[in-house]
């Protein structure tokens, strides 16, 4: 029997069999962090019908499906089986795989799995334990349930796309999916209370996850003020970019630096702040103007405060900024490029987010960590993400009890 500190150094989802049907990000996410916490995840693939990120800009140009960056992150600590479900025999392979897992997820719209004939009806009658996420778009019920979404799409139609960019100017939306990953955390957040569900009640149970309306989620003061001041949240001054017309105060923003393209962000909150910022930028003439003298005039007047500040910041670099300003008790900080992160910031290197793990064709693959410690169930990079295909045999011989003749036959048939 092992010493009690050996089984909580397990992982908190060991034991636990996940099938992944999910493609892109927002399933990836989802599934990603059960398989870091220990989960047995296995991605159900296609040769024909390729996860669309497995190609997306891929290392060094090659045409090989395992060298994507993107895919790399958002699939390590995950088994890779080829199956092809539309084939008779695939079918009966994907079925027998659901009476022994715990969990599926896919992110397709809502006609895709029922189309298949693997319903959560169906499912149910296969596994009465198993518990499937489905995370499409629009969820799987009301008069848009049909429709495909993407991440950016399901942020325009929640309202998070109009409320972003400078006041003034078009929305400008972000230049990633945020949603997706956001999706992908409702969706583990939605697979542990089922897994606390059925571990009480033996029951499994379907989880219909809307990306739309998780983004609804995040608009909640737009639509509070609206819905009691009457008032849009594109207006004069809004959306308010890097400033904050909330608490009225100023400087508040980004401001140019030394070097091509590089920021750095000041936000000075109080009057103490103000004299601190006054005196580590050597006192200019400017400050003991009138319209600088209070936090209210300061604000009233941040257009010509920021420009006169830029004359400042921009014979800085962003990290000289910074040190200057908060060695002088003054929030400010740089605003760094990939490449500082990923190599240079103290702070992620004291904390290992940055992690490594060798790939068979990236060889040291860098990917970030999950951003929380849990002191006796931690998160564990255990395998890089899969080659396409590469534990179809075990997957087929060990838990699915194919032959290595079947086997054989399943490859040259297209099914495996």
């Amino acid at each position: 029997m092992p010493e009690p500190q050996t089984l909580l150094r397990k992982g908190a989802l060991e034991g636990v069999r996940v099938i992944d049907f999910s493609w892109i990000v927002a399933g990836p996410q989802c599934t990603r962090i059960l398989g870091d916490f220990g989960a047995d995840v296995i991605k159900i693939e296609n040769d024909a019908n390729m996860d669309y990120i497995r190609a997306s800009r891929p290392v060094g140009g090659s045409r090989s499906p395992n060298r994507s960056p993107l895919f790399t992150t958002l699939n390590r600590n995950k088994r890779s089986l080829t199956l092809n479900v539309m084939h008779p025999r695939g079918m009966e392979l994907i079925k027998d795989l659901i009476k022994k897992s715990d969990v599926i997820v896919e992110n397709f719209s809502s006609r895709v799995l029922e189309k298949w004939g693997l319903g959560y009806e169906e499912q149910k009658k296969i596994n009465p334990k198993i518990i499937y996420c489905s995370m499409s778009g629009f969820g799987h019920s009301g008069r848009d349930r049909d429709f495909v979404t993407w991440g950016p799409t399901a942020q325009a139609i929640s309202g998070l796309t109009y409320m972003s960019g400078l006041p003034g100017e078009e929305s400008a939306g972000w230049g990633f999916s945020y949603m997706d990953h956001t999706g992908g955390f409702y969706g583990t957040i939605a697979i542990m209370m089922a897994l606390i569900h059925r571990n009480k009640t033996g029951k499994g149970q379907h989880l219909d996850l809307s990306q739309v309306e998780s983004g609804i989620g995040l608009t909640g003061t737009a639509i509070l003020d609206y819905t009691v001041n009457n008032r849009p949240f594109r207006r004069d001054e809004m959306p308010p970019g890097n400033r904050a017309p909330e608490r009225g105060i100023a400087p508040h923003n980004t401001y140019p630096c030394k070097g091509e393209d590089r920021w750095c962000v000041i936000a000075v909150t109080s009057e103490d702040e103000w004299g601190n910022f006054v005196k580590a930028v050597g006192n200019p003439s400017w400050t003991t103007e009138e319209r600088f003298e209070s936090m209210r005039s300061r604000f009233e007047n941040q257009d010509s405060l920021d420009e006169l500040i830029a004359q400042w910041t921009i014979n800085h670099t962003p990290h000289e900024v910074f040190e200057i300003l908060q060695d002088a008790g003054v929030p400010a900080g740089a605003v760094q490029t990939p490449m500082e992160r990923a190599e240079k910031d103290p702070q992620l290197k004291h904390r290992n987010f940055i992690a490594e793990i060798p790939h068979e064709e990236l060889g040291k693959a860098k990917v970030e960590s999950i951003p929380m410690r849990m002191s006796e169930t931690p998160w564990k990079l255990e395998r890089p993400s899969p080659l396409l295909g590469e534990h179809s045999a075990e997957i087929y011989t060990e838990l699915l009890d194919v032959s290595p003749e079947e086997l054989g036959t399943l490859y040259e048939e297209g099914i495996a």
